[in-house]
């Protein structure tokens, strides 16, 4: 008897689908990267036990510095690691409002206005809430509200359809269809208050643009110190506190939003807070006797 002849095996270069949706973000202008994804136990890809953010930091070369809208850039990476979740960097098209707990859509909701049930709006696979508006230009922010953090210039999130190591899905509630919306006044001035000038005549005048190379500068050494690795959690703050010291020094940066930012990525690295205060504080001290005025941009 003759052998049944088997049909061919076709292989899907897309078997998540996260390639075509990693083509669709590059399109619209929006830079890319992928993403280790967790495994069907919520374990982290990159198969380091001590991994923190398992699904949420970068596979690719640089990172976030090498996000990309590049479609042969993005179809390599996704062909490389078909299950790759997306990353997507914020500051340019979109930032992101990054609800985590009951308590944050407590502070929140009163202060969307119009845009309450209007702006597009992902569930994140925490089960926490990304609300998206057109860029802004600010640096990120760590609980500027509780239980919310802003994902501005510099910064990055995850994106639908990635999995989160609950086995979720991040997905779109609203999907954009047209112009991103602004974000409302309220939020706006939560986010980035108004400051009083208290400084003595005769002092430097403010800063022309406080939110440009420092603020991008604050939101990535908080970042840094968030996801250091064990071992190395306390040298990393020192060093930060040390760089955005020499930006305090310059009027560039304010000491006590440095000390707020990088406290509070420090207690979600699990540094004591004791150690946390004595560790910015010598870092601030010493990088202030080092200004850093030659790589100031106004």
């Amino acid at each position: 008897m003759a052998a049944t002849r088997q049909p061919p095996h076709h292989h899907d270069p897309d078997p998540t689908g996260n390639l075509t949706h990693a083509l669709r973000y590059a399109a619209l202008g929006i830079p890319v990267m992928p993403l280790f994804e967790p495994d069907r136990e919520g374990r982290c890809s990159c198969h380091d036990s001590r991994c923190r953010t398992p699904g949420k930091h970068p596979r690719n070369r640089q990172g976030l510095k090498a996000a990309s809208t590049d479609p042969e850039v993005v179809h390599t990476w996704w062909t490389t690691w078909p299950s790759a979740n997306i990353g997507g960097r914020t500051g340019v098209i979109f930032d992101v409002c990054d609800v985590d707990s009951a308590d944050g859509v407590a502070a929140v909701r009163p202060l969307l206005g119009a845009s309450h049930g209007e702006m597009p709006l992902v569930r994140s696979g925490s089960g926490g809430w990304h609300l998206i508006f057109a860029s802004t230009g600010l640096g990120s922010r760590v609980r500027f509200l509780p239980g919310v953090d802003w994902r501005g210039t510099g910064g990055y999130v995850v994106l639908p359809p990635s999995r989160h190591a609950s086995g979720e899905t991040y997905q779109f509630v609203r999907e954009p269809t047209g112009a991103l919306p602004a974000v409302p006044h309220g939020l706006l001035r939560a986010l980035n208050p108004p400051t009083p000038d208290r400084s003595p005549k005769g002092r430097r005048p403010p800063m022309a643009r406080p939110y440009g190379y420092a603020q991008a500068a604050l939101a990535r050494e908080a970042e840094t110190v968030e996801t250091a690795r064990p071992g190395s959690r306390n040298d990393t703050l020192n060093r930060a506190a040390f760089s955005l010291g020499q930006l305090v020094a310059v009027g560039q940066l304010a000491e006590g939003d440095v000390i707020t930012e990088l406290t509070a990525a420090a207690l979600k690295a699990e540094l004591e807070p004791n150690e946390i205060r004595r560790t910015i504080a010598s870092g601030l001290a010493a990088g202030q006797q080092h200004p850093r005025a030659a790589q100031i941009r106004v």
